[in-house]
């Protein structure tokens, strides 16, 4: 049995769409959700829709039962990430489970990102399970950019960051999806010595750069303003971002000026066994869309 949680999110649910179209049999699929309700779709495929939250310890035993293979996707809710994937790490020792594969991100042992320390003691917990496992860290997500940050540099005529000239190696949620079904698919995964992936995409860009596919695609002028990290953080809030995440998410930007979002592992392409999406076509499809 493969189970994966968070799979009415977007990175989940594709995880699980993925399998299905690996050949994986619905039957042998168990989607770990809060609300079966935003499964219901997976369930009618012959998914195995399970309530699993991680905040309640009492469903995961359940949720996790004849488990041999789990994708543990990183909760969203920063700052209580840590003890609610200590549950689903408890359950899945309890379970028997043989391989433990986490969503972690890109460098965590040395980010400066402040995303990445939960990400880290994370990583810690699952090494001192002694389960085999798989650590996926993760980059940024292409959507950080085309859905996010697209319709603002469309708006204003301007992508805004603290990033300078550091390079991200985004992919997109797909091309992450996609690396995780072929690692619960391979039967030679389960290293009990532990394997660690860094997976990013094939062609880290600057925040120029992305402001001119932005222009390209669009056909309207856009550059890029690289601001102080508490001035971005500040637009940020005035843009409705809430104060607290607006501060990650600039303290993120310094920390891709730095390299931390970025790597030329080739983990990601080689996992996938093509090419990661590129910016230009994100871009492009993104603006086609509206």
């Amino acid at each position: 049995m493969i189970t994966v949680t968070g799979a009415s999110g977007h990175l989940g649910r594709l995880v699980v769409t993925d399998l299905l179209d690996r050949g994986v049999p619905a039957g042998e699929i168990v989607a770990v959700v809060r609300d079966p309700a935003k499964a219901a779709d997976l369930a009618a495929r012959g998914v195995q829709v399970r309530v699993g939250d991680y905040d309640r310890p009492e469903t995961l035993g359940p949720a996790l039962a004849g488990t041999r293979r789990l994708l543990l996707v990183s909760g969203s809710e920063v700052g209580k990430r840590v003890p609610q994937h200590r549950n689903v790490i408890d359950a899945a020792t309890s379970a028997g489970v043989e391989l433990i594969v986490y969503t972690s991100i890109l460098r965590a042992d040395t980010s400066s990102v402040p995303l990445a320390a939960e990400h880290l003691a994370t990583e810690e917990l699952v090494r001192a399970s002694g389960l085999p496992f798989v650590l996926l860290r993760n980059g940024w997500y292409l959507e950080n950019y085309t859905e996010a940050a697209l319709p603002q540099a469309l708006a204003t005529g301007s992508v805004f960051g603290s990033a300078g000239d550091g390079r991200v190696a985004a992919a997109t949620r797909a091309d992450f999806a996609a690396a995780a079904a072929a690692v619960l698919t391979d039967p030679a995964a389960a290293d009990p010595a532990g394997v660690v992936y860094e997976l990013g995409g094939d062609h880290p860009f600057t925040l120029a750069e992305l402001a001119a596919e932005i222009s390209q695609a669009s056909g309207r002028p856009v550059d890029y303003q690289d601001l102080p990290e508490d001035v971005y953080a500040k637009a940020l809030t005035d843009a409705g971002v809430p104060a607290e995440f607006a501060a990650v998410l600039a303290a993120s930007d310094v920390g891709i000026s730095q390299g931390d979002l970025t790597t030329d592992s080739g983990d990601l392409r080689r996992l996938i066994g093509r090419p990661t999406t590129t910016l230009a076509s994100a871009v492009r499809a993104a603006v086609a869309a509206g």
